[in-house]
């Protein structure tokens, strides 16, 4: 399990807005979700951002093996490691 891995870290459930520079590959979106503390959801979080660049993103991308495929569009569970968070 992805969450119970992590010491600290910020599980999202909800972006916003439209946040990517496809030239440069500058990705940045306000977002919610839950703070984690020591593998466990600690406290939700609202109204923060979420930035990085794809490149990064992809290169740091590690999946999770809990994809659903009840539904027409489906994707597991991702951690990015080396995201920026501000706003918290």
């Amino acid at each position: 399990d992805l969450i119970k891995s992590l010491k600290s870290g910020f599980y999202v459930t909800e972006v916003f807005s439209q946040g990517v520079d496809m030239v440069t590959g500058e990705y940045s979106r306000g977002a919610s979700g839950f703070w984690i503390e020591n593998g466990e959801l600690a406290y939700p979080v609202a109204e923060v951002t979420i930035a990085s660049n794809l490149k990064t993103m992809f290169l740091n991308m590690v999946p999770a093996s809990d994809l659903d495929r009840n539904f027409g569009t489906a994707a597991p569970t991702l951690l990015i490691e080396g995201m920026t968070l501000a706003g918290a």
